[in-house]
């Protein structure tokens, strides 16, 4: 058998295992896409006739303030969470990395919030927090003692705190296996060499992890853009709309308004951010980035 012949047959292979995801994501992902896209130009309430209207909804959303609001909120919550999650999981990610045995223990630990449910965290906090019956008044502790959810730039900082200890976790998982993946005869001729572990971290460690920091940043874009069931059990987004991310005002429109067509437009809007934004978190790697991705695979 030829070079050639035997790479035609492995592509054959290859197409044949791709064809069952691909056919998933068409059924649950473009297919609903299209499903929503039509939506868009229709006015429909979620129980009677569909109407179409052409384009009245795509013109009252984009002339909506509230829509750049929302948009605002959405983008001010996606900076903090990465300013806040990215420094933290790379450092937790690099310190579970090692081999002693008590980091193992110290590691099923961290992962604990993976295992529980945004609302049920959601919940937990709200009452954790609450300025009469909470932590700080059980406790007594003035600092502990304000009103969290009430006031908006508290709101937005208890958000982002609550994200940011939920998903810590998962990125700081990324980021372990990727620092194992580093060879160690990098340190080891770092160490003959005089570096100490500071020096170590930020000569070798980080560059090492550019390409996860790639994926990681993407995987916090999309989630933040999508984020919604924790805000709607944590404020509903208030106060006074200080927390009403896109995802929550979709929501409010649809099925709270019964605007099914403009909710639609915002799904579509959030789709189109987010693939944007992930595009150009990963142009920020460069051609290697892609490179290194196929090696990888």
């Amino acid at each position: 058998m030829t070079s050639g012949s035997a790479a035609a047959q492995r592509h054959g292979s290859l197409t044949w295992l791709v064809l069952p995801a691909l056919a998933l994501f068409t059924a649950f992902g473009v297919i609903p896409l299209i499903g929503v896209l039509l939506l868009s130009f229709t006015s429909w309430n979620g129980i009677g006739e569909i109407t179409p209207i052409g384009f009245d909804n795509w013109m009252s959303v984009l002339g909506d303030p509230g829509l750049v609001h929302s948009l605002g909120v959405t983008f001010l919550i996606m900076a903090l969470s990465w300013l806040v999650q990215t420094p933290l999981s790379i450092l937790v990610g690099v310190f579970i990395s090692g081999q002693q045995r008590y980091r193992a223990v110290l590691a099923v630990l961290y992962f604990t919030p993976l295992l529980l449910s945004s609302a049920a965290i959601a919940i937990t906090y709200k009452a954790l927090l609450d300025p009469n019956f909470g932590l700080g008044a059980s406790l007594g502790i003035p600092l502990l003692v304000q009103n969290w959810l009430g006031d908006p730039v508290l709101a937005v900082g208890t958000v982002v705190f609550v994200v940011s200890w939920q998903y810590i976790p998962f990125h700081s998982l990324i980021y372990q296996g990727a620092v194992r993946q580093i060879p160690a005869s990098l340190y080891e001729a770092a160490r003959i060499d005089g570096a100490g572990r500071v020096r170590q971290f930020f000569s070798i460690t980080l560059p090492q992890l550019k390409y996860t920091m790639i994926t990681s940043s993407t995987l916090m874009v999309a989630g933040s853009m999508t984020l919604f069931d924790l805000i709607f059990v944590l404020t509903l987004g208030g106060p006074s709309d200080a927390t009403r991310v896109l995802a929550l005002d979709m929501y409010l429109r649809g099925f709270r308004g019964n605007q099914m067509g403009p909710a639609s437009v915002i799904a579509l809007i959030i789709v189109v951010v987010a693939v944007l934004l992930a595009m150009g978190i990963q142009r920020l790697g460069g051609k290697d980035a892609g490179e290194s991705q196929l090696e990888g695979a």
